[in-house]
């Protein structure tokens, strides 16, 4: 009686280990995917608000290629680092790329204030 209670409580442990290293995974999943859209939309907004962003602030102060150099070292951090990375260190690089699309959000609201006001 007491080695098939050992015996269940054994595969009770296992399928509960099993329950939540595939959790663990899926949790990985989905912040690698998150990240990975965060960066995409960051890309998409660059390419789409470059010549606008570089009309106005021209070359000295570009904000644009500043995004997208961060952008670039969070893609190759990524590759080099993001198969061992923990949750957290996925989720603070998303956050640092959702943070540069807010810049580049703000700065074009600025020139589209400072163009209506010119109109």
């Amino acid at each position: 009686m007491t080695v098939f209670a050992l015996c269940l409580l054994l595969v009770v442990a296992a399928f509960a280990l099993s329950l939540w290293w595939r959790r663990r995974g899926e949790r990985r999943h989905r912040a690698m995917a998150r990240l990975l859209d965060s960066a995409d939309a960051l890309e998409d907004r660059l390419r789409t608000a470059r010549s606008e962003i570089e009309a106005i602030a021209g070359d000295e102060q570009n904000p644009v290629r500043e995004a997208m150099q961060e952008m670039l070292r969070q893609r190759l951090w990524l590759q080099q680092h993001g198969q061992e990375a923990s949750l957290e260190q996925l989720d603070t690089v998303r956050a640092s790329i959702d943070a540069a699309r807010g810049n580049i959000e703000r700065q074009l609201l600025q020139i589209e204030r400072a163009r209506a006001s010119l109109h």
